[in-house]
């Protein structure tokens, strides 16, 4: 099984943790961490993008000129493609962009993610992770201590309120709690910041999925 050291917020070591080597110890699978994260992304689309095509754009239903003796080009409706303020051709129109992936391989990729950061040595546990108010200089002031000054992806155990409120205004710096850690973020993030009952969370969800 996989060690750590866990700090505290001072960026003290003061002991070290064992991690589930099914969660955190595994081989990283970059091609299911790229099929997740596209599947991540495409579901984020809302797909309402929608244009006119030349049978919606309103008038043009007369035609505007006669057929000959006019010298110009023929033309039977000002809503056609080729005129300004006429219809799109093939232009977009709303649809569904989502993509269903199994959840062994969610997993699978959640915890390639996770193994990727302890290889490379961008896990950093903390004992306990608490804010008595939500302030951001407090936020900065930890952050400095445990020597992270690149983007971080902290999570809690749960949702803290006083933690998000307090990393929200620091740019690269991004919250979560241990049950909605995904890969997208933990690719995005140079770090993974971690308290170390958010780790016995994780443990607890995503071992018996």
């Amino acid at each position: 099984m996989p060690k750590v050291q866990v700090v505290n917020m001072q960026g003290s070591p003061v002991g070290e943790i064992e991690l589930n080597e099914r969660i955190f110890g595994v081989t990283p699978n970059i091609g299911v961490m790229h099929s997740v994260v596209v599947a991540q992304m495409a579901n984020a689309r809302v797909g309402t993008h929608s244009t006119l095509g030349r049978s919606e754009v309103r008038g043009g239903g007369r035609k505007p000129w006669r057929q000959k003796g006019t010298g110009r080009a023929r033309a039977g409706t000002i809503r056609s493609p080729l005129w300004r303020g006429g219809g799109i051709v093939f232009g977009p129109k709303p649809r569904d962009y989502s993509k269903k992936v199994p959840k062994k391989v969610k997993r699978l990729a959640l915890c390639s993610a996770l193994s990727s950061k302890v290889n490379e040595s961008n896990l950093i546990v903390v004992d306990d992770l608490k804010f008595d108010a939500p302030k951001t200089k407090d936020m900065v002031k930890f952050l400095e201590a445990i020597k992270v000054d690149r983007k971080a992806l902290v999570v809690t155990e749960g949702s803290d309120k006083n933690v998000q409120l307090s990393a929200r205004n620091i740019q690269g710096v991004k919250t979560a709690s241990a049950e909605s850690i995904n890969v997208v973020d933990l690719l995005k993030h140079d770090v993974l910041v971690i308290s170390k009952q958010a780790v016995i969370k994780a443990e607890e969800v995503y071992g018996n999925a």
